[in-house]
């Protein structure tokens, strides 16, 4: 229901007093609430100014709805991606179906980056038992959170890699 209202009801108003059964009573006591509306126009120039130098800046508008004809300069109509952002600086060392052998690798991982090695906290290692379908497998990974950053080594091809359920 459109219900104009004035300035000084704006904050005693409740909405379920407009309704389509309390309405004719309104309009009765008050009168059309939208009589006057043509009397003042407005003027839409300084919305129009405010438009044109948002495309200027690069602004542009926001996506439009899928069944409006796409328009020039028009960023991508997708949702947001909800991709997870990494909170730690995790990598992943290796993945085995024996946990001795997962050990093995993070052995050697360590050998080839000794400087990063001497940073980590028993905490750090972290040792996931994965459950397949009928068996289990061991994930080893590395939070490089007490590594200074420009120690910190890159996302390796896994060692040992065995082809899982899970990692296929």
């Amino acid at each position: 229901v459109s219900a104009p209202l004035r300035w000084d009801e704006v904050d005693a108003a409740d909405p379920a007093d407009f309704t389509l059964a309390t309405m004719p009573q309104r309009f009765a006591t008050l009168g059309d609430r939208h009589a006057g509306i043509d009397a003042t126009p407005g003027s839409l120039e300084q919305l129009l100014e405010l438009s044109a130098r948002h495309e200027h800046e690069g602004l542009g508008d926001a996506p439009w709805p899928p069944h409006y004809k796409k328009q020039a300069g028009e960023p991508p109509r997708v949702q947001p991606s909800r991709a997870r952002a990494a909170k730690l600086p995790l990598i992943e060392i290796g993945r085995a179906k024996r946990q001795q052998d997962a050990l093995a690798g993070l052995k050697r991982w360590k050998a080839r980056h000794r400087k990063a090695a001497a940073y980590l906290e028993p905490a750090d290692v972290l040792v996931d038992r994965m459950r397949g379908r009928s068996s289990t497998w061991t994930r080893i990974r590395v939070n490089l959170r007490h590594v200074p950053p420009k120690l910190r080594p890159r996302q390796e091809c896994l060692d040992p890699d065995e082809k899982t359920l899970e990692s296929s």
